[in-house]
């Protein structure tokens, strides 16, 4: 359950946030939004899909961190084995909003890192925003920015007929048969074949570079079998 509430210094003045990582502290979803700014950063641990959204951009890019439902072998209970987190994730328990004064902030109240008891304070004695706080607007801000970018992204490889399904077979070591299902990818043929005016376009506006960074990224499927290979290990 979430409780989602626009963030202020008068009710909420006594909420800390606790900075651990891990399933404890609500790290437990199987992916997480991305976007072309933020590839380089994620590709160099996460494999980047595409998931159908159901609305009119019909696309997001995704970061994959498990092969099933609730799912995330970088997490631990105490702890994130990965030295990037995604902004998607780091911004945890905040969410964003926008109104004609800007960006609006809320927080989950039951989420994990939650507390009066525990852990960083968001506002000042006299009611300033924390170091922490400020934080969290800029990467809310950032975040928002960078979501919104991916209409754009999407819409152009659609019009080249880049993103195609696939689907991942994944034998593990203990003998047991796998399916990575419902996720879509970059088209490299169909990249590759792409003439000198349509590469000029994708390149002017940042998308060849992000669509060979998503190709790039999926030799990281390699490092998440190996690590579902070690948790059916540990679990038996």
């Amino acid at each position: 359950m979430t409780h989602r509430v626009l963030l202020n210094n008068v009710e909420h003045k006594d909420l800390k946030i606790i900075l651990g990582r891990g399933t404890r502290f609500g790290d437990g979803d199987t992916i997480c939004p991305t976007f072309p700014a933020e590839f380089r950063n994620v590709l160099a641990h996460y494999p980047i899909v595409f998931r159908e959204t159901g609305n009119e951009q019909r696309y997001e890019p995704v970061a994959l961190f498990g092969f099933v439902e609730g799912e995330n072998l970088f997490a631990g209970a105490d702890a994130w084995d990965a030295l990037y987190v995604p902004m998607a994730v780091a911004r945890q328990p905040f969410s964003m909003g926008l109104s004609g004064d800007g960006l609006l902030v809320h927080v989950d109240l039951d989420h994990p890192k939650v507390s009066t008891a525990t852990g960083y304070p968001l506002f000042l004695e006299y009611g300033g925003q924390s170091e922490l706080l400020e934080q969290v607007n800029s990467l809310l801000l950032a975040l928002h920015q960078g979501l919104q970018s991916n209409a754009g992204f999407v819409a152009a490889l659609l019009d080249y007929d880049l993103i195609e399904p696939f689907t991942l077979d994944i034998e593990l070591n203990n003998g047991s048969h796998n399916q990575l299902l419902g996720f879509s990818t970059i088209n490299e043929e169909k990249l590759a074949a792409l003439d000198g005016a349509a590469l000029a376009h994708l390149h002017r506006h940042g998308y060849l570079m992000a669509a060979h960074q998503m190709g790039a990224s999926l030799v990281q499927l390699r490092e998440l079998i190996e690590r579902k290979n070690q948790r059916v290990a540990v679990d038996g």
